[in-house]
């Protein structure tokens, strides 16, 4: 099999990886799609569950992995992993343990997921502002100096990221039920879509099921009654693209207000009203310095990966 690198962005509710053969030009992304053959010299890409360690633990991530390496096959010269919540050294150690016992002589290399998006977007310099289930900033400047901003995890923070954006909308339906209200269109949309007759039974269910990427994946629906002009998402909306402004003015303020600044997660890729809301708040000098991260971040990976043996 033709010698390979792995790139793979290990998020908090999927796992994206992307085998791509050394003699491809790094800078080419196709999208196959699941499963799809790299013999024709297309990358394979591969969209997995996730394998994030804080999420699914240490059994579900291997498990995960396991698939994705059988999946990928043999061939693999390095693997570059850039995953949510990589924060500390004992982290990253164990799944790069785990990623060493599928891929044996591979270089291996794990890193935050804001590492890759910064790659991803074919920058050397620059700030990342990323908001999924969670919301972290980070970036680094010309001389190499880093920081970081946010990314605790939905019980310390994560504010302005999807499970933020539902929990604010599960506290909204409360507050409209213990002032006698009748459910507004948010809170009414939310209680169908979670099957609950009331807020209380939402309150309930939100306490039974914890898990942060069940929640987040409602975010959307809040978000897009804020374009539509609801009162109740709008203002959940405008606390998001706050908490969201300060992480990456945060980071910015620290490393230098002339760097780029990309916005990356399936907030900010896919809710261009969110989006737009924290460019405005950031509020640099030159707007063109702020963009949306074009590629998908696994892509970022990948060619980290191939500067594993290839410098």
């Amino acid at each position: 099999m033709t010698p390979a690198v792995l790139g793979l962005h290990i998020g908090g509710s999927k796992t994206h990886a992307v085998r791509s053969d050394l003699k491809l030009d790094p800078n080419v992304n196709s999208d196959p799609g699941q499963g799809a053959d790299a013999s024709n010299g297309a990358p394979l890409e591969i969209t997995e569950a996730s394998a994030n360690l804080s999420s699914v633990g240490h059994q579900g991530a291997d498990a995960v992995l396991r698939r994705i390496a059988a999946a990928v096959g043999e061939g693999v010269e390095a693997v570059c992993a850039g995953a949510a919540g990589a924060d500390t050294p004992a982290s990253r150690a164990v799944l790069s343990a785990l990623l060493t016992g599928y891929f044996p002589g591979a270089r291996i290399e794990v890193v935050h997921d804001t590492r890759i998006v910064l790659a991803a977007a074919d920058l050397d310099a620059g700030a990342v502002l990323v908001a999924g289930t969670g919301s972290v900033a980070w970036g680094r400047n010309r001389e190499g100096r880093e920081a970081r901003s946010g990314g605790y995890g939905y019980l310390l923070g994560d504010e302005g990221g999807g499970y933020s954006v539902v929990r604010d909308a599960v506290r909204e339906a409360l507050r409209e039920y213990y002032a006698g209200l009748e459910p507004g269109t948010m809170v009414s949309a939310l209680l169908a879509a979670t099957a609950s007759a009331d807020a209380l039974q939402l309150m309930d269910l939100f306490y039974a099921k914890p898990e942060p990427d069940h929640w987040a994946g409602l975010a959307p629906l809040v978000l897009d009654l804020a374009v539509e002009g609801d009162p109740a998402a709008l203002r959940i909306q405008a606390e998001a693209a706050h908490s969201l402004a300060t992480l990456a003015r945060q980071v910015l303020g620290e490393l230098g207000l002339d760097l780029p600044l990309v916005m990356a997660g399936g907030l900010l890729v896919n809710q261009q009203q969110l989006a737009g809301a924290v460019g405005r708040k950031v509020a640099v000098e030159d707007p063109s310095l702020i963009r949306i991260l074009g590629d998908a971040p696994v892509h970022g990976a990948v060619k980290l990966a191939r500067q594993l043996i290839q410098p």
